[in-house]
Order: C-alpha cells, then structure tokens, then sequence
C-alpha cells in the first residue's frame, strides 16, 4: 500500500512550485458564491425535513394558541 501524493489527497498542503501554483486562486466572488450556496444547500434540506412531518404539536393546534394569545392580547388593550 503506497501513500497518496499531494494530488491525490486533497486535505494535505501541497509543496511550494507544485502545479497548483499555476492554478487561479479563490477570490472573494468564489468564496462569496460558496457561501449562497452552502446557504441555499441548508434552505433546501431544511424544507425537505419540514415536508416530511413528523411534527409533534399539530399547526391546527399551534394556529390556535396563537389566536387565542391575540384575543387576549386584544382584551386587555380595549379594556384599559
């Protein structure tokens, strides 16, 4: 079993002169577009765990809650 080069593993630091040398650098655009995409990467996993279910509180139940905290909410303004 012989150890991997440097272009064969790509968490190792390559030797200076190497042929990455020659390769463009990331510049703030990349790394900015990167980050949009890790962003919409979690957006979409998130929306897709949400699709499946399996929430414990009903959104009936919730809706509900919140309702009746507005009501009250609303009571205690008109009667001060």
């Amino acid at each position: 079993m012989s150890t991997p080069t440097p272009d064969q593993h790509p968490h190792r630091p390559r030797p200076e002169g190497s042929d990455d040398d020659q390769r463009r650098e990331r510049t703030v655009d990349d790394v900015l577009w990167s980050r949009v995409q890790r962003r919409r990467d979690r957006i979409r996993d998130e929306i897709q765990r949400n699709r499946a279910g399996g929430h414990r509180i009903p959104t009936w139940v919730l809706a509900a809650l919140l309702g009746l905290l507005l009501l009250g909410w609303l009571y205690l303004i008109i009667t001060r």
